[in-house]
């Protein structure tokens, strides 16, 4: 048989070098996208105040092994921009999957915000707690607003019996987000992981029968907070139509029950608002905590 014919040494040397070429202007494209989107993260891209932050999973059904993404989105009824991951502004970001607690290493400038190998089979929850964010109020009417919307009771006569004034006084937030993955047959059951303020699912939208309609729990500090509002978000699953947004009130129990559509996905929302002592002029006199819950029902 013949031999195989030899590449010249000059043409193979070319071949070699036009390959190392192209792979380095490979990776040094995608640094650039990232380092892009960190920058206009930094200087463009904030944390929204009075809008709701989610987790935005690019589907709730994987398969085994099949690699997470998901989004953060700041936005208004169900819709709002992808956010990048910064590690600034972060406390906790991990995966609650089969007992075990994991560790999202995403990279600042990341978006989709996480992006992880996938997982066995079973339900996933992603976790995300940001840090602080400051809001400084120049108009009492938005912190009127705020506290009506959000059913505040005895808020506006608190802050007018601590003599706070009306304007130029600022407000602390931290965001403490869930989100529910099905990985395989999705089975297993959401908990509570300990942080400040929480909302549990308590049926498995994935594998459970929800005909009484879908239980969640909300807790701050462990403790179920009775008689409080929650916003529920409701929208057919890829598509555009109209969010449909029910509000409804916790039980003794801090618990709350909702009737849930098949093909469709939910965002679950709840917020506390709690008193700071000022130390100085600067500091801020009200501290909100923001719960957040997205999932899809089959």
């Amino acid at each position: 048989m013949p031999e195989n014919p030899k590449i010249p040494m000059r043409r193979l040397d070319t071949v070699i070098k036009a390959h190392t070429i192209k792979t380095k202007h490979r990776e040094s494209f995608k640094m650039f996208k990232r380092f892009m989107g960190l920058l206009l993260s930094i200087f463009f891209i904030t944390p929204v105040y009075g809008h709701e932050f989610w987790i935005s999973p690019l589907a709730y059904n994987l398969n085994i092994s099949q690699p997470i993404l998901a989004h953060f989105r700041i936005g208004q009824e169900f819709n709002g921009s992808p956010q990048s991951f910064l590690r600034h502004r972060t406390v906790r970001h991990e995966i609650h999957h089969g007992g075990d607690t994991l560790k999202v290493n995403s990279r600042n400038g990341d978006r989709p915000a996480i992006q992880t190998n996938g997982l066995g089979d079973g339900l996933a929850v992603i976790v995300h707690e940001t840090n602080d964010s400051i809001l400084k109020y120049t108009e009492f009417e938005k912190f009127v607003n705020f506290v009506k919307h959000k059913k505040f009771d005895g808020v506006l006569d608190a802050h007018s019996a601590r003599n706070l004034p009306k304007t130029r006084f600022s407000e602390s937030y931290r965001r403490y987000v869930k989100s529910l993955i099905a990985i395989g047959s999705g089975v297993g059951q959401d908990k509570a992981i300990g942080l400040d303020i929480e909302i549990v699912a308590l049926n498995n939208p994935y594998t459970d029968d929800l005909s009484d309609g879908m239980r969640i729990q909300v807790l701050m500090s462990g403790i179920p907070r009775a008689d409080v509002q929650v916003e529920i978000f409701e929208r057919a699953i890829g598509s555009n139509q109209d969010v449909n947004i029910k509000l409804t009130t916790t039980d003794e129990n801090g618990i709350a029950i909702f009737h849930a559509k098949s093909a469709h996905e939910y965002m679950i929302d709840n917020v506390a608002l709690i008193p700071l002592e000022a130390k100085n002029g600067n500091d801020p006199v009200w501290h909100s905590l923001w719960a957040n819950l997205t999932f899809a029902v089959k």
